[in-house]
């Protein structure tokens, strides 16, 4: 049922964002002009991951640091204030925030497809990232349907089959798609490899997660014996196992990226450029990858819903064997959000560097005989604007923390002010203000908000004025580097000591001090998973975007 329930959201993100890129195609074929639909679908992005995030982790971490370290009460007890904010929030942060978020990967990686075959010259092209991308969402429907829930033990095992089903699907279709309807060439059987890896690169990517993120493999398990030598140690060893986590990941991205860039540049025709050959390929790759988005977005859904049920039974008082069974899905349900979130990391990640290949031909175009474009790494434009791209991660991760820390703060004195001038709250004799709490966290979303937001869209502007195309170039190229790998730890870190703290709960040490010390962790791991590593991804591709649409304002007022 929680998986029907998130296939209703999995299967209307990619289609809407396929009818949307389709349509305006149809009436305005130039890619360009369609380019602006990237910014639209990055801000709104940004605006549900940051302010969805902040919502959503100041309700949880509010709700756990009074409920359960303070007034020693369980996870979503009725008698907590901030217990339907915290509901709330998983609706806004994870169905809502990474439906947006990977909405967004889906709309700018087509464009940046489009983009690309428009520099190649091959109109026949043109269609094949719409082909891909219907390919998935026919084999994502598929791979829905024959889920099924009898006799099952082992919840994950129906969701993976459901996924290996449809990947299958949406290569087989994809070859029908390159032979029947584009062009039986090397190119095109070469292109055609390229999704294929998009494809076999999502499982791979959800393997390296689930093993860094799972209750049921070692590094969490290392988090939760961790508990035992108190704060420090369970908060070090959370850091240790997602700085590790970024290592197969990485290398995963890269083996991706140079097969698909070599196979598809080696097979471009005569008398074609063999490098724009070869960025079609590393988009399609991406594309390829994003056209399954229908299915993962189904399992990731799973989670939230899980997660809501396990607050239904807990404030209806419908016993602990019914929490014990919402416990173990829900513990699922964060494996499956954690693995999800690579999925939209390595998309945005791809998605980017197509994009900033796109960026770089455009201003190319743009600019011709006027500036002088030199993308070496001897031009001081370029490392200029590879310190300022690396830097912005880093400095919206703070500011999302902080924003998180703030509005938690506010919600915290809340719930102690409610317990503190109606004691009878804690006996169950007098219901709480839940909608006082909701009130808090929607103001200071809202409020804590523009910050980063405002980060994300002047500093390309601004640097492009100044200095031009191609320290603009830099600055794309610093944050993919330091945002993609910066967004991985903080995502596999929250998810581990998420589920460490579920597996304490899972062996029955409920209340005692080892499970203080992981709702600890876990605490210090929302903001980590659900805030800031999320919201780098939509920062990433907004980036890219807003240098795209503004490139011909870039004139370098400073010559460097």
């Amino acid at each position: 049922m929680a998986f029907r329930g998130g296939a209703t959201v999995g299967l209307a993100v990619p289609a809407m964002a396929l009818m949307a890129i389709a349509g305006l195609y149809l009436v305005f074929p130039d890619p360009i002009t369609i380019a602006g639909v990237g910014i639209g679908a990055s801000l709104i992005a940004l605006f549900i991951r940051i302010g969805g995030g902040i919502f959503t982790k100041a309700a949880d971490m509010g709700a756990d640091l009074v409920g359960k370290v303070e007034a020693n009460i369980p996870e979503d007890d009725p008698r907590n204030p901030a217990t339907i904010a915290d509901n709330v929030g998983d609706n806004v942060g994870d169905a809502a925030g990474m439906g947006s978020d990977v909405y967004e990967s889906y709309i700018v990686t087509i464009l940046a497809a489009l983009l690309i075959a428009a520099l190649i010259g091959a109109p026949n092209y043109f269609l094949y990232p719409i082909l891909v991308g219907s390919s998935g969402m026919i084999a994502s429907i598929i791979g829905v349907v024959i889920v099924g829930s009898k006799g099952v033990t082992d919840v994950m095992k129906p969701l993976n089959r459901s996924f290996y089903v449809s990947a299958a699907i949406a290569i087989a279709l994809n070859y029908v798609f390159i032979t029947q309807f584009i062009e039986q060439s090397t190119a095109g059987i070469a292109l055609f490899g390229t999704t294929v890896i998009g494809v076999i690169l999502v499982p791979i990517i959800q393997k390296i997660t689930d093993k860094y993120t799972s209750y049921k493999h070692g590094p969490v398990n290392e988090i939760a014996d961790s508990a035992k030598w108190g704060y420090a140690s369970l908060t070090l060893m959370g850091i240790i196992k997602g700085m590790q986590s970024t290592g197969p990941f990485m290398i995963a991205l890269v083996v991706a990226i140079i097969i698909s860039y070599s196979i598809s540049a080696a097979a471009a025709p005569e008398g074609a450029d063999p490098v724009l050959y070869g960025i079609f390929g590393t988009s399609l790759t991406a594309m390829a990858m994003l056209s399954l988005a229908g299915i993962v977005l189904s399992i990731d859904a799973f989670g939230p819903i899980a997660d809501n049920a396990g607050g239904i039974v807990e404030m209806t008082g419908m016993g602990e064997e019914n929490r014990k069974v919402t416990d173990e899905i829900d513990a699922v349900g964060n494996t499956t959000k954690a693995v999800t979130k690579g999925f939209a990391i390595a998309s945005a990640a791809l998605a980017a560097l197509a994009m900033i290949q796109a960026f770089q031909f455009e201003a190319a175009h743009i600019f011709e005989g006027v500036l002088d474009l030199d993308y070496s790494l001897t031009n001081p434009a370029i490392i200029v604007g590879l310190l300022i791209g690396g830097l912005i991660p880093f400095i919206i991760t703070g500011q999302l923390i902080n924003g998180v820390s703030r509005a938690a703060g506010k919600m915290v004195d809340e719930v102690r002010r409610q317990f503190k001038s109606d004691p009878e709250i804690l006996t169950g004799k007098s219901k709480p203000d839940y909608a006082k709490c909701v009130d808090i966290a929607t103001v200071a979303s809202i409020r804590e908000l523009w910050k980063p937001a405002l980060v994300a869209i002047i500093a390309p502007i601004i640097l492009g004025v100044l200095l031009g195309p191609t320290a603009v170039a830099g600055l794309l190229m610093g944050a993919v580097v330091t945002g993609i790998l910066l967004a991985y730890h903080l995502a596999n870190t929250g998810g581990a000591w998420d589920n460490a703290k579920k597996l304490v709960e899972m062996k029955g040490e409920k209340g005692s001090e080892v499970h203080k010390v992981a709702v600890v962790g876990d605490i210090i791991g929302d903001p980590y998973k659900d805030t800031a590593g999320p919201a780098l991804n939509t920062v990433i591709k907004l980036l890219n975007t807003i240098a795209i649409v503004f490139v011909s304002a870039f004139v370098a007022i400073i010559a460097l």
